[in-house]
């Protein structure tokens, strides 16, 4: 297969809108889908080594991407942090990646503020037909969010974060053939809540995490409005616990469940349910993602990360994790990552690697791959 045709095929399965209801001779399947999924990809090299784990771990630099109610509990009193992902790297595919990076500054000891980009890279697409001929021009599709958030300490023990989002999705562009339609970026807003517990502290014990994320407008890529396309709402819980063994030493255990609000697509051969789909405002979507009716089975709705982490003196770090996503239609996905990082005067690297797993469609899309971040403390 064409490498074009291979980015063609990625772009069609991860990036565009909405995948229709797959039926077979005797059942229907539920499938969720989303505009700009690049939003549910953890970019950072800490929480990609214990897969994808972090609502509940002890507050790190890179919470600025996930929970930002945790940045006040940072003792670094400003730091600018980058990260680097290759996509489909298993696929030869080299300007295929997602780039991020942040800032966050204390203001003072119950306040801070932060500041992130996210820039996710899908290639140089190549449209052709059978014969090999192209049919399109070229497109280079990107997407990228831009966040500025608030973060407030309760007091010792909670705290509360805010962010704003801006989100651009340039996937095609033009218009082509005989259709009146003009293809266009897609652009809305969103914001997350975030809310961070600790029982002790020096972090010792239990802490907990709350994140509801992305939630905004629908998006649009077309001059056709009628039908626009939910992004990725999420809402994730997550727990940790911290096992200081010395002075030295310290082993840290977490678990997140997290659960898209977003309706499951609509059957196209029923035209009330397509209406229902496109026209129920955002708010009743996200109550109709947990309805039978227009919501997936609860027990296919839900992802989940398990990790650790050792310490050692707040210098090297060893880590491991196992993700699970239940959803059986779309390939009950299934890996697990290692992850390690050390930091040298105001300098923190991490790198994580995704042990290769699955096959066909069900393939992680970063097997064989290795995120790397790095944190510069002021």
């Amino acid at each position: 297969m064409q490498l074009s045709k291979l980015k063609y095929i990625f772009i069609l399965g991860c990036s565009l809108l909405i995948i229709n209801e797959v039926k077979s001779q005797t059942t229907s399947l539920k499938l969720q889908s989303t505009a700009v999924p690049f939003m549910m990809i953890s970019p950072d090299a800490r929480s990609g080594g214990m897969g994808n784990l972090s609502l509940g771990m002890s507050a790190e630099a890179n919470d600025i991407f996930g929970n930002t109610a945790k940045l006040p509990f940072l003792e670094e009193r400003q730091g600018f942090l980058i990260n680097y992902t290759p996509w489909l790297k298993d696929l030869g595919l080299s300007d295929v990646y997602l780039a991020s990076a942040g800032y966050y500054k204390k203001l003072n000891d119950q306040s801070t503020i932060n500041t992130s980009l996210r820039f996710f890279s899908l290639g140089n697409i190549d449209f052709t037909d059978e014969s090999g001929s192209s049919t399109l021009p070229s497109q280079k599709p990107s997407e990228f969010s831009y966040d500025f958030g608030y973060s407030l300490l309760l007091n010792d023990k909670l705290s509360i974060g805010a962010t704003l989002r801006y989100i651009h999705s340039q996937l095609v562009t033009g218009s082509f053939g005989a259709s009146a339609i003009n293809y266009k970026a897609g652009n809305t807003a969103a914001a997350d809540v975030a809310v961070f517990y600790k029982q002790n502290s020096d972090l010792q014990g239990f802490h907990a995490g709350l994140l509801l994320s992305n939630m905004g407008g629908k998006i649009s890529y077309s001059n056709e409005t009628k039908n626009k396309y939910y992004i990725p709402a999420n809402i994730g819980v997550g727990v940790g616990y911290l096992n200081k063994i010395d002075a030295e030493n310290s082993l840290e255990f977490g678990v997140d469940v997290n659960r898209l609000m977003v309706p499951a697509s609509p059957d196209n051969s029923d035209a009330e349910s397509v209406n229902h789909y496109f026209t129920q405002s955002v708010i009743n979507s996200y109550f109709n993602s947990f309805s039978a009716k227009y919501g997936m089975p609860f027990s296919e709705s839900l992802k989940a990360s398990v990790g650790l982490e050792y310490n050692y003196t707040n210098r090297f770090y060893l880590r491991g994790g196992y993700f699970m996503d239940n959803n059986k239609s779309l390939g009950n996905m299934q890996y697990f990552t290692l992850g390690t990082s050390f930091q040298y005067q105001q300098s923190k690297f991490n790198i994580s690697y995704l042990v290769p797993s699955g096959g066909g469609i069900t393939k992680n899309p970063l097997s064989n791959t290795l995120r790397f971040g790095s944190i510069f403390f002021f």
